[in-house]
C-alpha cells in the first residue's frame, strides 16, 4: 500500500534534509536549489516503511515568498510532517504554514524535530515543547514527536516507526470515488507526450480512461507511481498520467476528472474558520487542492461568506480549501464549501435571509437538507455537488422534497380545477400549460404529479372528466341529435349549423362531452351511428362502392365520403381497388 505525506515548515529547517536521509533520493530537481542549497519548487521522493508500505513525499518550499508553491504540495495531501529545527525552534513561516494546516483542516500529522545535532537538550526540548504547543492549538492536535538529524542519522529509525504509525492511522481512501488529480507539475517527453503530475486523493485511474480537463476529453496513455508502470493505480497515490488529447493549456491548478462528475463553480457559499467575515479583506486568494484563484469576499453572516471567483473551480460541498492574504503573507481563514450552485440575490433581504439558511446548514453534506432547499434536483447535479441522494428519483432522474412535492400535487389539482372551471366546454387543462404554471422545469414532473388523475390526448382532468356545454350550446345539439334521431346518416349542412349558432368550437366541445360524432368534413352523426352504418354496409353482401354504400345509407355524397373514410380509419371497412370498399371482420 502506497502512503503520501507533505512536508511543512520553516526554510532551512532541513525538510530536504531529512527526505533525502529518508529516501536516499535528491528531492530538489532544479539545479539552482542544489546550488543554493534552498527548495524553490516542489520536490517528491519514496521509501519503503518497516513494515512494507510505501511513502512518498511532496518535499515544499519553507520561504515566505514560495507560500503559493507550498500550498500546491499539501493542498492534495493527507497528512503532514512538521519540521522544526532544534538549534532554531519556532520562527515566522513556521508560524504560516501550520495556519495553512490548520486551515485546510489537516488532522494527521508528525513532529520531527531537526539538527539535532547542532543543539544541546535543553535547547532541543525547548524547540519541541514550542512546537508541540503551537500544534495542539490546531486541526492536527495532539501529535507524535521526534528528535532527529538528517545529517548523522540520529533518530532516523525511530522516525520511520512514527511515520509508519502515522500511516496505519490515516482513513482507507474510497476507491470507487469520482476522480479529481489536482494538477501540480506538468511537462512533455520526447516521443510520449504530456504528462501531468499529482497527488490521487480519492478513486481510481486506468490506462485508456477518458478524464476531463477544463473542457477537453483527454484519454490516460501510460501511468507511473513512484517511477513504476501501472495499468492502473488508486488512491492514495502519488501519480503521473501520460496523457493523448489536447492540454496545451492546462497547468498547475488544472485537475483531471472524471467527464460528468463534476460541476465547476465561480461562486461559492462558504462557512469561514478564523478572522470573522466582516472583518475578512474583500480581495484574497483562495486556494484549493493546487489552484490559487483570487476571489471577492462578501461576507453574509459572522461565520459565512460568498465567493466570487476569477475562474471556475471543480470543487464540491464539504470541501476544505483556505483564504490567503498575500500581500500581508497571512491566513485570514480556512473555508469549507457549503454550497457551490447558490442562488443569486434578486431581491432586498435575499443576503440576510441566506445567512440565516447557511447557519442552519452543516459542515458534512446533507442529502435530505439541500433537497428541502431546492425543492428539485436531478439526482446527477446533486451527486455532482458532492451531496448524496436520500431517496429514489419521483421522475427520470429527478429527486423531490417530500413536503415540496406534496405542494406541487395540491397546486396542479388547483390549477386543473380552475382552468375547468374558466374553460368548462374544454376542461383539461394541457401538460404543457401546467407545467408553466407550476413553474418546472420537465415535463415528466407534470405527468408523475398527475399520477391518479385522469389524462388524455396530452391533457390532466380533474372532477370534470368531459365538457360541459353552456345551455343555449346543449339546446343547439339537442336540436341536432332530435334531427339525426329522425334521419340518422342525412347529416346537418353547415346552414343548419349555423342557423343552430353551432360554431366547430362548439361542435368540438360537443363531440368531446359524448353528445355527437364527428366524423370530419363538418360531418356531426349521433354516437354509436358510424357501428350502425358499418353493420348496414355488411349487408350488401361483399364489395361495394361510394354510391351503393350511400344508397345504403339513404344519404347523400356530401355525407358518404367523409363517412367511409371515417369507417377506414375506424378499422370497419377497407379498400379493395380505387372504386370499392369491403367490410372488416370488426364490422361482420
Amino acid at each position: 500500500m502506497t502512503h503520501v505525506i507533505a512536508t511543512a515548515g520553516h526554510v532551512d529547517h532541513g525538510k530536504s534534509t531529512l527526505v533525502r536521509a529518508l529516501t536516499g533520493m535528491e528531492p530538489d530537481r532544479l539545479e539552482e536549489e542544489r546550488r543554493r542549497g534552498l527548495t524553490i519548487e516542489l520536490g517528491f521522493a519514496w521509501t519503503t516503511l518497516p513494515g512494507g508500505d510505501r511513502l512518498a513525499f511532496v518535499d515544499v518550499p519553507g520561504h515566505e515568498r514560495l507560500v503559493t508553491t507550498m500550498l500546491a504540495g499539501v493542498g492534495p495531501a493527507p497528512a503532514v510532517l512538521f519540521v522544526v529545527a532544534a538549534d532554531q525552534g519556532w520562527q515566522r513561516q513556521s508560524e504560516e504554514h501550520l495556519a495553512v494546516l490548520d486551515a485546510l483542516g489537516v488532522r494527521h500529522g508528525l513532529l520531527a524535530v531537526t539538527r539535532r545535532d547542532l543543539a544541546g537538550d535543553d535547547l532541543a526540548e525547548l524547540a519541541r515543547d514550542e512546537a508541540l504547543a503551537h500544534i495542539a492549538a490546531t486541526s492536527l492536535g495532539g501529535v507524535e514527536s521526534v528528535m532527529v538529524s538528517g545529517a548523522t542519522g540520529e533518530g532516523l529509525d525511530e522516525l520511520r516507526a512514527a511515520l509508519e504509525r502515522l500511516t496505519a492511522s490515516l482513513p482507507a481512501p474510497d476507491l470507487d470515488a469520482d476522480v479529481r488529480l489536482w494538477i501540480d507539475r506538468i511537462f512533455t517527453i520526447r516521443g510520449r507526450g504530456t504528462v501531468v503530475t499529482g497527488t490521487l486523493g480519492a478513486g481510481t485511474v486506468n490506462v485508456g480512461d477518458r478524464l476531463a480537463i477544463g473542457d477537453d476529453i483527454v484519454r490516460v496513455r501510460g501511468l507511473q507511481s513512484l517511477k513504476e508502470d501501472h495499468d492502473g493505480i488508486g488512491a492514495v497515490a502519488r501519480v503521473a498520467v501520460n496523457l493523448h488529447g489536447n492540454v496545451r493549456r492546462a497547468g498547475r491548478g488544472d485537475a483531471l476528472l472524471t467527464p460528468g462528475r463534476w460541476l465547476t463553480a465561480d461562486l461559492v457559499d462558504v462557512r469561514l474558520r478564523g478572522e470573522p467575515a466582516g472583518d475578512l479583506p474583500r480581495e484574497l486568494t483562495l486556494h484549493a487542492g493546487t489552484a490559487a484563484v483570487p476571489v471577492h469576499v462578501r461576507p453574509l453572516g459572522a461565520d459565512t461568506a460568498r465567493l466570487a471567483l476569477r475562474r471556475p473551480l471543480p470543487l464540491r460541498v464539504g470541501d476544505a480549501a483556505l483564504l490567503r492574504d498575500p500581500g500581508a503573507h497571512r491566513v485570514p481563514a480556512g473555508v469549507t464549501v457549503l454550497d457551490v450552485r447558490p442562488e443569486p440575490f434578486r431581491r432586498r433581504g435575499a443576503a440576510a435571509a441566506r445567512a440565516r439558511e447557511l447557519a442552519s446548514i452543516g459542515d458534512r453534506p446533507d442529502g435530505a437538507g439541500e433537497l428541502r432547499r431546492r425543492g428539485l434536483i436531478t439526482r446527477a447535479e446533486l451527486v455532482a455537488m458532492g451531496v448524496p441522494a436520500p431517496s429514489a428519483p419521483v421522475a427520470g432522474d429527478w429527486l423531490a422534497d417530500p413536503d415540496h412535492w406534496e405542494d406541487l400535487r395540491k397546486r396542479l389539482i388547483t390549477a386543473v380545477e380552475e382552468h375547468a372551471a374558466a374553460h368548462p366546454t374544454d376542461p383539461g387543462l394541457p401538460a404543457d400549460a401546467a407545467r408553466r404554471a407550476l413553474g418546472l422545469p420537465d415535463r415528466a414532473l407534470v405527468e408523475a404529479l398527475a399520477d391518479g388523475l385522469h389524462q388524455r390526448d396530452g391533457r390532466i382532468y380533474g372532477r370534470a372528466v368531459a365538457p360541459e356545454l353552456p345551455p343555449p350550446v346543449q339546446a343547439a345539439v339537442d336540436a341536432v341529435r332530435r334531427d339525426l334521431a329522425a334521419a340518422p346518416f342525412q347529416a346537418p349542412d353547415a346552414g343548419r349549423l349555423a342557423e343552430l349558432g353551432l360554431t366547430p368550437k362548439m361542435l368540438a366541445a360537443a363531440a368531446a362531452a359524448g353528445a355527437l360524432l364527428k366524423v370530419g368534413g363538418g360531418i356531426v352523426l349521433l354516437p354509436g351511428d358510424d357501428a350502425r352504418a358499418a353493420a348496414l354496409l355488411g349487408r350488401l353482401g361483399g364489395p361495394f362502392t361510394l354510391s351503393e354504400a350511400r344508397r345504403a345509407l339513404g344519404t347523400t355524397r356530401r355525407v358518404a365520403v367523409p363517412l367511409l373514410e371515417h369507417l377506414d380509419a375506424a378499422g370497419y371497412t377497407t379498400r379493395v381497388d380505387d372504386l370499392r370498399r369491403r367490410c372488416t371482420e370488426r364490422t361482420t
